[in-house]
């Protein structure tokens, strides 16, 4: 169906997969009549979380579901080493390095203090053992060898962290080493460290799998995740803890239920066990009262508005990414989207080119929007189509409708 509304072109659009309502605006900006208010699910306030900060998101939509002191900034330990290893894994997933290359342990790395993987000086230790290094033992040595393979040194490799921190939009985040070992430049936030973990996961999931082994063997030392939700929550598979005296214990953790992943971050609890514990009241209350619904996959087509000059007189229009929506359990019948759709597309279009947006609402309050981009690329027509089409356009526009 083709409708105006207003000056625009648009379109409404029904969530058909989920048996949703569709809202349809009538042309020439007709009356709608409004819905009769639906009764809400109701949700109860988030649990009491003893840490300085925390967050819970979800991991498709980017949702965050309840937060506390979020974005305040804060020393983090070890939970520094999952920039170390997202820089691993980017670096792997780029080509750059293989997980079979050796990497030679210097004199520094081995000295590093804290956690150790306990490698030894002048060996040639693989990348695979490297990371899972960082990763399950939390070894500081590790990080330190790979920052000196990757940039040659780990204040250089620190400026690399830094730059990625930018790219992904940790703005309360800044790096002086690869390890999480105590600096006073040091810091990140609860929400910037629950971006890197969507980005962990969702950039590079053939490593992922890493985070949720429970023990790792190196030179006969045998040493245990310390994330302890991987021993008592078999939906929990990630990611990575931390601790330093002043930073208190933090956890950032990854859980999936069904279709559903959340991403939750403590900082500053008082134990190993509360940080585990909060972890929990956390992951539980997401779960319980919230779902994610796929509400349509990459590269669907959602509507194909008119093109002006061009070989086809019709644009095929989607999203270039699957789009998922988090919200309250029950509340689904309230999801509406529509299609805003730029006024008179004219050819060439390139794939990929966007075109407009589209919106989804629970109830009143906005909840999505994505890029709506064209799924095809179209050329010009020959001389006779573009003319015949300005002249079907001066109409289509003199008269406000489809001619």
């Amino acid at each position: 169906m083709r409708v105006l509304l207003s000056h625009f072109r648009a379109r409404l659009l029904p969530l058909s997969l989920f048996g949703l309502l569709l809202v349809v605006s009538q042309a020439l900006a007709q009356a709608v009549p409004t819905p009769q208010p639906q009764p809400q699910a109701m949700i109860p306030a988030p649990p009491q979380i003893a840490a300085k900060s925390w967050i819970l998101m979800d991991a498709d939509s980017g949702r965050v579901l309840v937060e506390h002191n979020a974005d305040e900034r804060l020393p983090p330990a070890s939970l520094t080493k999952l920039m170390t290893a997202y820089l691993v894994e980017r670096e792997l997933n780029r080509g750059n390095i293989n997980l079979d290359d050796r990497v030679r342990i210097s004199e520094n790395a081995w000295r590093t203090v804290g956690s150790k993987m306990f490698i030894e000086v002048n060996t040639d230790v693989s990348i695979r053992d490297l990371l899972h290094g960082i990763i399950i033992a939390s070894g500081n040595d590790a990080s330190v060898a790979v920052a000196e393979h990757l940039a040659g040194g780990e204040a250089p490799f620190a400026d690399m962290m830094n730059q990625h921190a930018s790219r992904l939009g940790m703005h309360n985040t800044n790096y002086a080493n690869a390890t999480g070992l105590p600096h006073p430049e040091q810091y990140s936030s609860a929400r910037d460290m629950a971006i890197l973990s969507q980005y962990i996961i969702n950039d590079y999931p053939e490593h992922y799998a890493v985070y949720s082994e429970k023990y790792f063997t190196y030179n006969d030392i045998r040493q245990p995740n310390r994330n302890r939700l991987l021993w008592r929550d078999p939906t929990v598979d990630g990611l990575k803890t931390g601790w330093t005296t002043e930073a208190g214990y933090g956890l950032v953790a990854s859980a999936k239920r069904d279709d559903m992943r959340l991403i939750s971050v403590v900082m500053g609890t008082s134990s190993e066990e509360a940080r585990a514990q909060e972890t929990q009241k956390l992951l539980s209350y997401g779960f319980r009262y919230y779902e994610t619904l796929k509400l349509y996959d990459q590269g669907a087509v959602l509507n194909t508005p008119r093109i002006w000059g061009g070989e086809k007189n019709e644009l095929r229009v989607g999203v270039d990414r699957d789009v998922a929506m988090t919200l309250p359990r029950a509340r689904n019948q309230e999801l509406s989207a529509r299609l805003d759709i730029r006024q008179d597309l004219t050819a060439p279009i390139s794939l990929g080119d966007r075109v407009g947006t589209l919106e989804v609402r629970l109830g009143d309050e906005i909840v999505g929007e994505q890029p709506l981009v064209a799924l095809e690329s179209i050329e010009e027509g020959g001389l006779f189509k573009r003319l015949f089409d300005q002249v079907r356009r001066f109409f289509s526009n003199l008269i406000g409708g489809w001619f």
